[in-house]
């Protein structure tokens, strides 16, 4: 074939189809009654002549880019960050849009924030997700209103956008339970010391699950901690020597993995194994802390990836018209979290008291 531009017709041509149906089918028209071997034949003949939408001529015909908006808080020092950019992004490539992303400060003021949301706004993006972190509610600028958007992270308040959040709760359940069977008793809990709704989230789970399976959780000790390593490794210290050896917990769980390998140092401090003599167990799954740590940590994962995925297929579909995102905005949509098994947690090495 010359140098000429391929166009909707050679895929026509090439498939042995109506133009109206290859345009139905690389738009994913949700009406079109197209059978799966013609869908498949179309898009084999359309990646064989290495034809692609002429954006410009569609963004003219439909108003609209084919272009996404991610507003992600704290990009730069926010480890769950690049799990939400990949998994916008992937979703977004695979049906054929492209991702804007800013950076925004959690601290920022609402000036600065409305100017993150203007830069995306005067790009054309055909919608918006919002990114936010601790299930804090957020209050989403008045110029979102103009683009259908998703919460990534966080409910907004009173505002009528949809959102989906991790099911943090029910993910602490699964740990302290976790621990339970494998026959601790005695359990004691590293806190975030920032004030952020999901951190009381977490206690509040801990002591209610203990609670249920006939502890008393209301004397399970809790200790707080900047949520970095140097945090977790003081915080283990306090919890790891009471007054009354006795009361020494036999296994931790710390509410981030940071605080995690700061409470291996501080087992190691104290001439304490993991697990042979210390159960330890976090939260988040950060890759390079969990899988680095020896013996390697068990925690919980926290589903940024498939918060982000989920939250941009809501939004495409939206933008497609298959759904009305304003029906899914009467409260968050919840992911659960996943236990991730690795060598860290044990049965404790005496009898269980």
């Amino acid at each position: 074939m010359s140098n000429r531009t391929i166009g909707i017709k050679d895929v026509a041509v090439a498939a042995g189809v109506s133009v109206t149906t290859v345009s139905h089918v690389l738009n994913d028209v949700p009406y079109a009654r197209i059978s799966p071997e013609t869908r498949s034949k179309v898009r084999s003949a359309a990646e064989q002549l290495g034809y692609g939408p002429n954006r410009l001529a569609q963004a003219l015909r439909t108003r609209r880019t084919g272009m996404l908006g991610l507003v992600c808080e704290d990009i730069a020092t926010t480890p769950h960050a690049g799990r939400i950019i990949l998994g916008a992004e992937e979703a977004a490539k695979a049906r054929g849009y492209s991702l804007l992303i800013i950076n925004t400060s959690g601290s920022a003021g609402r000036a600065s924030r409305q100017a993150d949301f203007g830069a995306l706004l005067d790009r054309r993006v055909d919608g918006i997700l919002y990114a936010t972190l601790h299930h804090r509610k957020v209050e989403v600028p008045a110029s979102l209103g103009s683009v259908p958007a998703v919460l990534i992270g966080s409910g907004a308040g009173e505002s009528k956008v949809p959102a989906v959040v991790p099911d943090e709760e029910g993910g602490m359940r699964d740990a302290v339970n976790a621990l339970l069977d494998a026959g601790h008793t005695r359990l004691g809990l590293i806190d975030n010391a920032d004030d952020v709704p999901s951190s009381r989230q977490l206690v509040q789970a801990f002591r209610a699950t203990l609670d249920e399976a006939g502890l008393d959780g209301g004397a399970a000790p809790v200790e707080s901690g900047v949520p970095k390593a140097q945090g977790g490794y003081e915080a283990a210290l306090r919890i790891l020597t009471p007054k009354h050896p006795a009361d020494t917990p036999t296994a931790l769980f710390c509410c981030n993995d940071r605080m995690a390998m700061g409470a291996y140092r501080a087992a190691a401090h104290l001439g304490l194994s993991i697990p042979g003599d210390l159960s330890v167990m976090g939260f988040a799954d950060q890759e390079l802390i969990a899988d680095s740590l020896h013996p390697a940590l068990t925690t919980v994962e926290l589903p940024h990836y498939r918060m982000a995925a989920w939250a941009a297929g809501l939004l495409m579909d939206a933008l497609e018209g298959k759904i009305d995102l304003s029906r899914m905005a009467a409260g968050p949509s919840v992911l659960g979290c996943t236990l991730m098994v690795r060598d860290s947690v044990a049965a404790p090495a005496g009898p269980a008291t």
